[in-house]
């Protein structure tokens, strides 16, 4: 059983992700869903924003469900007159944090790679960050969780900032993206972050599934709407 496989069993065995598109889950996946989208220069103020979209998936581009979503907010964000750097956390050259607090909290990291030297810089030159993952066992991708352990060595630095969080999974049940939901929470909460929106693609373990969906528009929406 491969990973894809595995996330499509729901609880007690049940195949719970939607045959018809999955745009059509329960009336709580509304609820769980926090896709409003901002009136239009709301978040912005007006001004353009550097935005960065950090995608985690292992699967190639056309395949990606989650990077299909990011791509979307990308046009709508550009499309608002927006400047935004996309770093590909699954095909660069990463390490995770050691802990070894080399850095002081204030960099630079021990590591010369790519989160360094490519994703840092415009991470802390940054208005909003937005992340994005696959929902791997319930929780973030590992090249996602790379990128947030190593927010240690400039934690103040990337204090303030705007963020969104893009997600999807195979399973459609209310609560598959709850153990995720929290940890993002906490995270805008620990970085004193304020939360643009979550975009949460229940159902759609394909890219068929998530391009007929709603929820390319809610994330396009959103971009434009900055």
């Amino acid at each position: 059983m491969n990973r894809r496989d595995f996330l499509r069993i729901g609880g007690m065995g049940a195949m719970t992700f939607l045959l018809s598109g999955c745009g059509q889950a329960a009336a709580a996946e509304e609820k769980e869903n926090k896709a409003e989208v901002p009136a239009k220069g709301k978040v912005s103020g007006g001004k353009s924003m550097k935005i960065v979209v950090i995608t985690s998936s292992p699967h190639p581009k056309h395949e990606s469900t989650s990077t299909y979503l990011a791509d979307r907010f990308t046009q709508g964000a550009k499309s608002a007159g927006n400047e935004v750097f996309t770093f590909d956390a699954a095909n660069e050259e990463t390490h995770p944090c050691r802990g070894c607090d080399k850095c002081g909290m204030d960099g630079p990291c021990i590591y010369r790679d790519a989160i360094e030297t490519k994703l840092m810089p415009k991470m802390l030159e940054a208005d909003m960050l937005v992340l994005t993952t696959p929902l791997y066992y319930y929780g973030m991708s590992a090249q996602l969780k790379t990128i947030v352990d190593r927010f240690y060595s400039r934690s103040g630095r990337l204090n303030g900032k705007k963020s969104m969080l893009i997600a999807t999974s195979y399973n459609s049940a209310s609560w598959t993206m709850e153990a995720l939901v929290a940890h993002y929470e906490t995270l805008v909460r620990y970085m004193n972050w304020t939360d643009v929106g979550q975009v949460l693609g229940l159902g759609c373990g394909s890219r068929s599934l998530v391009a007929g969906s709603k929820y390319g528009d809610m994330a396009q929406k959103i971009g434009a709407s900055l």
